[in-house]
């Protein structure tokens, strides 16, 4: 039986999935690791990333013989140069890096379209704006997704969702007007010259080599064939059956984004929303903020160890199933009591900070119990994303439905319905919710080869999502929704202290 290999490095795992021929999962596995602080930048080692890969695919624990196809998604954006010979130039940078603020608002300006600090574009500007030795070195750039593709088939090329976050995309292929102003403006460096080729969804991006089978290891085979490697973004899209237009859906983990499939191009330009687009090549409206579930899943560690003190051990499932279902109880008032969390463990340029400090305040008569501190800590990995959805509202994009997706949404019903008040709107959940980009991934290994003619859209309704289920919750009005509406009042208004924070701590 043929299967399809999906794998995603994301920013706390990487994760392996695989398909059989019904596109479910067979097996999955995984490998934990973080990022790290490194000389004034977040950064992984690319040692660890063969390490994470080869112990992910391995921990799938089934014989992979059959594995008809391959696909590698990763953390859109960031930094990863290389000179001629192959040579890293510099440490990956990743997304989560706010050091490119001055780039960032110059290349905005000159191409009249939004480039956010995390995309790569604005990343390599930086470097030559500060003068940094190895720039002049830089014969290929490439995101996270892009390099381990390289490294397993030789090629050097992009999935064009992928593409779209490392410089602007006009009809499928990286701008030319954009690229001369930016030859123009340092000297003649040619993104063409340096950049993937883009490819989109489909397409064979590649056949895995004799030296990519030893990286991957598990008894894969070279020759097996590798669609083009997609960023995290496209492999939630894909997963929740969110690229047409007039959907959307919401990847909630370490960083939270919303991802809205438009059907007309947005009439103003928003540092807020980054255009990119899906792994088909369709316009997207992205609200991403950097800070989600890090500092949520801090305190909730914090608890577990107070429990364990007391020679209570609750598995880590449990503890978020009660943790969480305190926040929606009846011991919660709907503002939180006037509880206050920011969960800014980077900076978030949504709302104007270039550092982060976690932090949790509250007035002397504010109502301070459990139930409102979770959800407080919830509503907190909510409020950036509310805020720059607003934008969109003004603008009046269409959704008929928005899908959630990623660790926050794992305990059944209790994100969702506190993101449908954020949002004021539905949100569902599907069954496989919790499967996440590696299966969305695995799912494009599989339109590689089992298409047949169709569009992608075509190929997830039809034959990926025709039996499949989601439980829609609308949001509460009279509780929920006016509750977060005064929790997002007071926490604006707090926001002063967390720059305060930022400066003083």
């Amino acid at each position: 039986m043929k299967s399809f290999l999906g794998i995603e490095l994301g920013s706390t795992r990487i994760k392996s999935v695989l398909v059989g021929e019904d596109f479910k999962p067979m097996a999955t596995g995984a490998y934990e690791w973080e990022n790290k602080f490194e000389n004034g930048f977040w950064t992984y080692s690319l040692e660890e990333v063969w390490e994470g890969v080869r112990a992910s695919v391995s921990a799938l624990g089934v014989g992979l013989g059959d594995v008809a196809g391959i696909g590698v998604s990763a953390m859109m954006h960031g930094y990863l140069a290389f000179d001629t010979y192959g040579n890293l130039l510099a440490d990956f940078r990743t997304w989560r890096n706010t050091t490119t603020e001055k780039a960032a608002e110059e290349l905005t300006k000159r191409f009249n379209f939004n480039v956010p600090q995390r995309w790569s574009i604005a990343h390599l500007y930086q470097a030559i704006l500060n003068g940094e030795p190895h720039v002049g070195d830089v014969a290929f750039m490439t995101t996270l997704a892009g390099y381990v593709h390289w490294k397993l088939t030789g090629e050097k090329v992009l999935g064009v969702g992928d593409a779209s976050g490392m410089f602007p995309l006009e009809g499928g292929e990286y701008s030319v007007r954009m690229a001369d102003v930016f030859s123009g403006i340092t000297n003649g460096v040619r993104i063409s010259e340096i950049f993937p080729r883009i490819l989109a969804a489909g397409e064979t991006a590649g056949r895995l080599t004799e030296e990519g089978a030893r990286l991957l290891g598990s008894g894969l085979r070279a020759g097996i064939k590798l669609c083009p490697p997609e960023g995290d973004a496209g492999t939630g899209m894909v997963a929740t059956n969110s690229i047409a237009p007039r959907t959307g859906n919401i990847s909630a983990g370490t960083s939270v984004f919303a991802m809205i499939v438009l059907e007309k191009d947005l009439k103003n330009v928003y540092t807020e929303i980054d255009m990119v687009t899906t792994p088909t090549g369709k316009p997207v409206a992205m609200v991403h903020c950097n800070n989600c579930t890090s500092d949520l899943d801090a305190w909730v560690r914090v608890i577990g160890e107070s429990l364990a003190c007391f020679g209570v051990e609750v598995s880590k499932s449990e503890l978020y199933e009660k943790l969480y279902g305190a926040a929606v109880s009846d011991a919660a008032d709907a503002d939180c009591g006037g509880l206050l969390a920011y969960n800014f463990f980077s900076g978030e340029p949504i709302v104007g900070l270039d550092e982060g400090r976690p932090l949790f305040v509250r007035a002397v008569g504010a109502n301070f119990t459990l139930a409102n501190f979770m959800r407080s800590l919830l509503f907190s990995s909510m409020a950036t994303l509310r805020i720059g959805m607003e934008i969109l509202r003004g603008e009046d994009v269409a959704l008929e439905k928005i899908q959630g997706h990623g660790g926050l949404f794992k305990t059944p019903g209790v994100a969702q319905k506190l993101m449908a008040a954020a949002l004021n709107t539905p949100v569902s959940v599907m069954e496989t919710a919790g499967e996440g980009g590696a299966w969305g991934m695995a799912l494009l290994a599989a339109y590689m080869g089992e298409g047949g003619g169709d569009t992608l859209d075509e190929f997830l309704m039809e034959k990926v999502f025709v039996n499949s289920t989601d439980e829609n919750l609308r949001p509460v009005e009279k509780f929920d929704v006016d509750g977060f509406e005064k929790f997002l009042q007071n926490y604006r208004s707090g926001l002063a202290v967390q720059k305060a924070a930022v400066e003083c701590v």
